[in-house]
């Protein structure tokens, strides 16, 4: 004989036994409670889904606490009926406390099935970051110490130096907008003009360099 394909997995054939004898005693007991028709055969449909929900939430690593208490709330109603129908609780004769419980539980199951299954999601590990809005703020003035210093002229020939005149050493028109601004200063504060040593001082450059300046600024 040819063996069987499928292979019998006995944990999963005691789950549906299971499974099939808590559906019965819930609807033994949704029966009595006055649930009749097929109201009493979707109240252990209810307590089930809701267990499964619970489970697949402890499953799934998130909100633990959530899924942990709805799936004791279906435990314990399956357990209850297990145990109600097991000759403690004369289904003749159901008390009102219980028609309450039973007429009630259908308003849970369904608060506790979609707040798992539409729990708040995370946020993703890594978002989206907005782009940076342009910056308003205006560039800092230039100071001494970041305008180039002027590079050294390239020296020219002895025939060509004694026939030119000497030139004034080139000055950054930076520096020029700088000291401008530090003689306006200086008259506002003294009313006098700067002298090339106060200039110097307060630009941080070599006095040729200041001299150079001072004409610049006259």
């Amino acid at each position: 004989m040819r063996a069987l394909p499928v292979r019998v997995d006995a944990v999963l054939v005691q789950a549906v036994i299971a499974a099939a004898l808590s559906f019965a005693h819930l609807h033994d007991l949704a029966l009595a409670a006055g649930q009749d028709g097929w109201k009493a055969w979707a109240y252990p449909v209810s307590v089930d889904l809701l267990l499964v929900a619970a489970w697949r939430r402890l499953r799934s690593g998130e909100s633990k606490t959530a899924g942990w208490c709805w799936f004791l709330v279906a435990l314990t109603a399956s357990l209850g009926a297990n145990v109600a129908t097991a000759g403690l609780l004369d289904l003749e004769d159901v008390p009102a406390w219980l028609r309450i419980l039973v007429a009630g539980w259908p308003a849970v199951a369904f608060l506790g099935g979609t707040l798992l299954a539409h729990g708040a999601e995370h946020p993703s590990a890594h978002p989206a970051t907005a782009p940076e809005p342009p910056s308003t703020t205006q560039a800092p003035e230039p100071t001494a110490a970041h305008v180039e210093r002027p590079t050294a002229t390239t020296e020219l020939p002895p025939s060509a130096t004694e026939s030119a005149p000497p030139s004034p050493s080139p000055v950054p028109p930076a520096l020029v907008t700088l000291a401008r601004k530090v003689a306006d200063e200086h008259r506002a504060r003294t009313g006098t003009d700067i002298d090339t040593s106060t200039l110097r001082a307060r630009l941080g450059v070599p006095m040729p360099l200041a001299e150079a300046i001072t004409t610049q600024l006259t």
